[in-house]
């Protein structure tokens, strides 16, 4: 008959990585109040808590967190630079006077449409 033991096995003590929270809480701002600072800081903070989070080997949790701020980071950076490309093109389209053939056809459309 085998004896069992009374005292319980200790299994090392597991914690969640601060750059995996950092990054998820940098994503949501990011995606949310400062759009373009928000998400680069996701982001680099997103892939500094993966590294930190695979070299401890089991010691460190919160990969989905990391992540979670990955991803939004990286779409708050597309985001940002689609407006910031649109706002760019408008700006230097409307002075150029590149636009003003659409505002005259878009004139002709309305005309068309509520008339």
């Amino acid at each position: 008959m085998t004896e069992m033991s009374s005292t319980p096995e200790i299994q090392p003590a597991t914690r969640t990585s601060t750059m995996a929270v950092v990054s998820l809480i940098a994503g949501i701002v990011g995606l949310t109040l400062l759009p373009l600072i928000g998400s680069i800081a996701a982001v680099v903070t997103g892939y500094m808590a993966r590294k930190e989070i695979r070299a401890s080997a089991g010691a460190i949790t919160g990969d989905g967190m990391a992540m979670a701020g990955l991803i939004m980071g990286w779409i708050g950076v597309v985001l940002s630079v689609v407006g910031l490309c649109i706002a760019c093109l408008l700006l230097v389209a409307l002075p150029a006077g590149i636009i003003g053939n659409v505002n005259q056809y878009g004139a002709l459309l309305q005309g068309l449409l509520f008339a």
